[in-house]
Order: C-alpha cells, then sequence, then structure tokens
C-alpha cells in the first residue's frame, strides 16, 4: 500500500493562530512559526530570508519568534502564494536596510502573484463572508490573543520588488535558494522554495493545508478552479528535486527521501485516477451526480480527504473541463431556481407529508435525500418546526459520517442556525 502519512499527521482542527510560540528550530538555519499557515526563517550571511508571514494580525508574532533566533534584518521575503494567509505580515516584516543602508527588504513572488492579490481585493467581502462558517471562531480568538501584546497590524496588501515566470536562482549571504514555479498549487501563482545544498524544499501549500490528503481542487469558500493535471505536473516537479526534508505549510517537516517520494507519489496517482475515472465517464455519458457517487480511490492508494473530497474533485474536474451547463434540464439555462417551484409543491402534497416523508429518507439512512425534500418545505415554509427538526437529524447523520473539515464545519453551522431559528419559532 502506498502512502498513509495524513494517519500519523494532525487534521485541520489542529491549525491554530500563532500565539507567541517560539521558533522551532527544523535543520540547517532553518526555523519554523506556527500559524494559520507556517512562516520560516532562512538563516544567511547577508540577513535573513522569511517566507510567508501569516495573517496581518499574525506578523509581529512571528517576527517576535524569529528575532530571538536570527536577529538580522529581513534581506528578502518569500510568498508560495497569494492567499491572506501567506501575506498578510509582510509589512510588519519589510525594512528600510534589510539589504544593506538605503537598500530595502524585496519581497519576491511568483509573476502570476497580482492576479491573485488582484482577486483577493475584488473579491474580499465575498471570500471573507463564505469562509468565515469555518474560520470565524478560530480567527477572532486569536486576534483577541493578539491584542493582548500589541496593537493588531493591518493585514498587508504587497506589492512585490521581484517577479518571475518559471525559475528563478539566487545566492544571499552564501545560501543557494532556487525558486520554482509550480501553477498547480492552491493558487496559479504557488511556488516552491528549493535548497539544493541542504536537500530541503518549502513547499507551501502545494500540496493543499494537509499532506497526504487529497487536493482541495475548488473550495467552498470560493476560489478560482485548480487544475488536477498542472497539480500532477507541479508534483512531479518536486519529485524530480529528489528532496529529503519536505516543509509545508501547516505542522511539522517530513523527513526522508524514499518516504516524501512515496508520499507525493501517491497524492499524485491519487490525483490522476480521479481525473481519468472522471474524463471517462464523461466520455461514456454518466452524468455528474453518478460520478461523484461512483468514483471511488482503490485501496492502495491511501490518501486522505480531510481538506478535500474525491466527490468535490469530480465535480471540480467535469465543470473545469465542460462549464455550468450539466445537459440535464432546460432549466439550467434559466435564472429560475428549484426553490420558487417549493411552495406549489408544498400546496399539492403538504408540508407534513413531505417532513414524514424526509423522515423516512432519514430512518433509510439516506439525509441528502432528506435534506432535499426538507429543502422544498423549508423554502415555502421557513418556520415550519417538522421540516427544521427533520433537517437537524439529517445534517446530524452527516456529520457522524464525516471527517472532512470543511465539510464538518459547514455541517456544524447549519445545524446551528436551524436550531436558533426552531427556538425563535
Amino acid at each position: 500500500m502506498a502512502g498513509g502519512i495524513w494517519r500519523e499527521r494532525p487534521g485541520a482542527d489542529a491549525i491554530h493562530a500563532a500565539d507567541g510560540s517560539p521558533a522551532q528550530p527544523v535543520g540547517d538555519r532553518l526555523w519554523l512559526s506556527e500559524g494559520l499557515s507556517n512562516s520560516y526563517c532562512l538563516g544567511t550571511d547577508a540577513g535573513r530570508v522569511v517566507v510567508n508571514t501569516g495573517m496581518g494580525f499574525e506578523g509581529g508574532l512571528h517576527r517576535r519568534a524569529f528575532d530571538a533566533v536570527d536577529a538580522a534584518a529581513t534581506h528578502t521575503i518569500v510568498l508560495t502564494q497569494g492567499h491572506f494567509d501567506h501575506v498578510g505580515g509582510v509589512d510588519t516584516f519589510r525594512e528600510a536596510d534589510g539589504r544593506g543602508p538605503g537598500a530595502p527588504t524585496d519581497v519576491v513572488a511568483q509573476a502570476r502573484f497580482t492576479t491573485w492579490r488582484d482577486d483577493n481585493e475584488r473579491l474580499e467581502r465575498f471570500r471573507t463572508t463564505n469562509a468565515a462558517f469555518a474560520w470565524i471562531d478560530a480567527i477572532m480568538a486569536a486576534m483577541a490573543h493578539a491584542r493582548t501584546v500589541g496593537p493588531l497590524a493591518a493585514q498587508s496588501r504587497p506589492e512585490p520588488t521581484i517577479t518571475f515566470d518559471d525559475r528563478l536562482d539566487v545566492s544571499i549571504g552564501g545560501r543557494r535558494i532556487e525558486l520554482i514555479a509550480t501553477p498547480g498549487g492552491e493558487t496559479t501563482d504557488s511556488l516552491v522554495i528549493w535548497l539544493p545544498e541542504e536537500r530541503t524544499a518549502l513547499t507551501g501549500n502545494l500540496f493543499g493545508a494537509l499532506f497526504g490528503h487529497v487536493p482541495n481542487l475548488v473550495t467552498m469558500r470560493g476560489d478560482r478552479y485548480r487544475d488536477a493535471l498542472e497539480y500532477a505536473a507541479s508534483v512531479d516537479t518536486v519529485l524530480g528535486l529528489e528532496p529529503e526534508r519536505l516543509l509545508t505549510g501547516h505542522f511539522q517537516p517530513i523527513e526522508g527521501a524514499a518516504r516524501i517520494a512515496e508520499e507525493i507519489t501517491t497524492m499524485r496517482d491519487a490525483t490522476l485516477w480521479v481525473h481519468d475515472r472522471t474524463v471517462e465517464g464523461m466520455n461514456r455519458g454518466d452524468d455528474v451526480y453518478t460520478l461523484m457517487r461512483d468514483v471511488r480511490l482503490p485501496s492502495h492508494l491511501d490518501v486522505g480527504e480531510g481538506y478535500g473530497m474525491v466527490r468535490w474533485n469530480v465535480r471540480a474536474i467535469w465543470e473545469s473541463y465542460a462549464g455550468w451547463f450539466h445537459h440535464r434540464s432546460t432549466t439550467e439555462l434559466y435564472a429560475l431556481g428549484a426553490a420558487a417551484v417549493a411552495g406549489d409543491l408544498v400546496t399539492a402534497a403538504g408540508a407534513d407529508a413531505i417532513v414524514t416523508a424526509a423522515t423516512g429518507r432519514i430512518a433509510a439512512g439516506e439525509p441528502v435525500a432528506a435534506l432535499h425534500l426538507t429543502d422544498i418545505v423549508l423554502a415555502a415554509e421557513p418556520a415550519h418546526g417538522g421540516a427544521r427538526r427533520a433537517a437537524v437529524a439529517a445534517h446530524e447523520q452527516l456529520l457522524a459520517e464525516s471527517a472532512n473539515f470543511w465539510e464538518r464545519a459547514w455541517l456544524r453551522r447549519a445545524i446551528e442556525q436551524l436550531q436558533d431559528k426552531s427556538n425563535a419559532t
């Protein structure tokens, strides 16, 4: 059996903001400061290189952690991708004399960084709102903690001073650093940092938030689609480096060339398996829901589904190739959803009869079918107590079966909202 490291590593529930903990040495003048995404410090004879900087309110905590182990000025900041939790603390680390008198700290990113920065700014309210169900409690608690240390820094909106397309090789203070574009990461501006002398790769979230799991080809919070084949090609780029140490976006390093090669090969092969089975099904004429049900990983590809899920990736692959029209119903072409006729169905069948059918589906272990039924009733009668109770029971059944961070967060929040409404009525 290939893979399986995901069984040994923490899940997404263990991700937490920077909390003032000391920087951890991870070998070869490298230090880790954990946060909503890991920040790293690379010591050089010309000053330190900082890789990712956390959210804005984490930047000061990361800086204090690194100052304690390497007090040199920050020569260069490298951003492995354009997401908020990688770039927010840039202003906290930038220094007027980072590269010597009158030479400010450089900020290095892949050339497509501005696309992601602009997306973040254009859709900031949309994405923040849609991510809140999963992260708001942890972020609010972290901000409250950060305020006990000092004033909160604003979220940085950095402008890189150096960008590159495919590859950039530099030497800073006697340290060789190679930057390689990996557009199959969580963002198309993803890059990997390769330290050839140390045989160490800093991969950010190329492999997703959780190493050893299937990638999240599109997020529930709303993001651009991630291409399965480009992901596989980017994994091959890292495989070709033959790293002996892997420093990822979350949690502790992965050590050992053979173990690293086995794990990332498995993640690549699992993604290609799902891609190929989806494409075969599309050509065979299967609809997307059939493929979401039927495409499963074989047992020899032992990867987790703690952040992304196979069935979500099936849909992402389908829609990346074929778009929004699924050729299932004429109604897909028009601006009228199924909820528009919910009242007619409730009038014809009776709300209580539909709820009884939903309850039967729950008893049969079919909670999703039950939710289709309760959605009809609640669209027509939002305060219907029986429908709300049945919907809660269906969500609880799904929650008991789920090990996925995003799915569980959504289900918990949905239950809270349904129960709040029921209590209010």
